[in-house]
């Protein structure tokens, strides 16, 4: 196992079907997803990056931590409310301060709304 998997460095998010395992490893800052840039890997759209950036600057009171992403499943809006999820369980870890805070936002909940599955008798219309 790889020293910075610790459990406290390690939170888990969800929505939809996309599951992100997000990881605070030693580093200068950056956001790694899937082995990519996170700007690339969101396709220089900087509608998902905007939550992350906001919850990335209550981090980096240590800029020596990056943060890596391995996220699988439904797509990229998904999947960015899923790191968000699992980076804010992070900070609600290792300080119990924030917890109240996002609690009162609703941003410690998981949005666990999923598509209905597909009814044969229902006819498109």
């Amino acid at each position: 196992m790889k020293p910075y998997l610790h459990k406290y460095n390690t939170g888990i998010g969800k929505r939809k079907k996309a599951i992100a395992r997000v990881c605070l490893v030693p580093g200068s800052g950056n956001l790694i997803i899937n082995k990519k840039w996170g700007l690339l890997y969101f396709q220089n759209n900087h509608d998902y990056l905007l939550d992350l950036w906001e919850i990335f600057k209550v981090i980096v009171s240590t800029p020596d931590v990056d943060i890596v992403v391995f996220v699988k499943g439904g797509g990229l809006a998904g999947q960015a409310e899923a790191i968000e999820l699992g980076l804010i369980r992070i900070i609600c870890r290792h300080s119990k301060k924030w917890r109240s805070i996002f609690k009162r936002y609703g941003l410690l909940t998981r949005d666990s709304r999923v598509k209905e599955r597909k009814k044969i008798w229902i006819k498109k219309s």
